[in-house]
């Protein structure tokens, strides 16, 4: 039976170890600060797609989750077992009386309340912004994109501790993390329809395989959630909103929670097997 005290202790260690990870702290200067130039920008009228302030801040930003929201999760997911197993402290932690899933619920918890602090620092100051130059106007279309980039954290730090169960050395488990991210990148728009042209594939068997990148899942997710519509994604996005229809956004958000639970889930199983060691 799970002790909630040993997790809750857990997730306040982990949060105290991330306010002193430099890498995390750039992480989040980085994230802030684009966010804010995406936010003045637009508010200046820069870049007008049809959208006013905070539905115009929420398109301009797509990309800036797609890039630094997914190497966090991933890098600090990953050097979050790896990184005490090979300083010998994770060895210390459990001979606690502590259970393994204690542990990595625990600190799965800490990391996840960091990765929301960022993103709300992020969103936060430039949704301030916003509303000091009175751009008011649609508020439910950034509030829903700020939920969408926490849910595409939460999947890669799923798949971060995924990694860093099955390595002995930090080093090693942010090489393969870094490794993952490049090849979300790589998987993307260019690599489907590379893909569908060599593999001549049709637009239902092209939606398919983009559900297996979190990261297009966010974008298509992002993207309805802004215009209503997927036309900027070719047929592979009208052939999905014609074919779910109204069930597509909650179908997509499904998905990527299935993609927050079933690495963890694999990690929990791998960690059991290499424990410390």
């Amino acid at each position: 039976m799970l002790d909630f005290n040993n997790i809750i202790t857990i997730t306040l260690k982990e949060l105290q170890d991330a306010r002193r990870n430099r890498w995390y702290l750039i992480y989040v200067l980085v994230f802030t600060g684009l966010s804010l130039a995406l936010a003045w920008l637009g508010m200046t009228g820069l870049g007008d797609y049809g959208l006013a302030g905070f539905g115009r801040t929420a398109a301009s930003i797509i990309n800036i989750v797609l890039l630094v929201v997914p190497l966090m999760g991933l890098t600090l997911g990953a050097i979050s077992l790896a990184g005490e197993r090979e300083r010998s402290t994770l060895l210390y932690l459990l001979a606690q009386p502590v259970t393994q899933l204690e542990v990595l619920l625990g600190k799965y918890i800490g990391l996840a309340i960091a990765l929301f602090s960022a993103l709300v620092l992020g969103f936060g100051i430039s949704g301030i912004l916003i509303t000091l130059q009175g751009g008011s106007a649609e508020i439910n279309i950034y509030l829903l994109m700020v939920l969408l980039a926490f849910m595409l954290a939460l999947v890669c730090l799923s798949i971060g501790f995924l990694i860093s169960s099955m390595v002995r050395k930090g080093s090693t488990a942010v090489s393969i993390a870094l490794f993952t991210w490049l090849l979300l990148l790589v998987f993307g728009d260019l690599g489907l329809m590379g893909t569908s042209i060599v593999l001549n594939l049709g637009v239902d068997q092209l939606f398919t395989l983009t559900l297996l990148n979190p990261m297009q899942i966010f974008k298509i997710a992002a993207i309805l959630n802004i215009r209503g519509s997927l036309e900027v994604l070719g047929p592979a996005g009208i052939y999905a909103l014609r074919t779910y229809g109204p069930q597509l956004l909650p179908g997509l958000v499904a998905v990527l929670a299935a993609w927050t639970l079933v690495p963890m889930s694999l990690a929990y199983f791998s960690f059991r097997r290499t424990g410390a060691l």
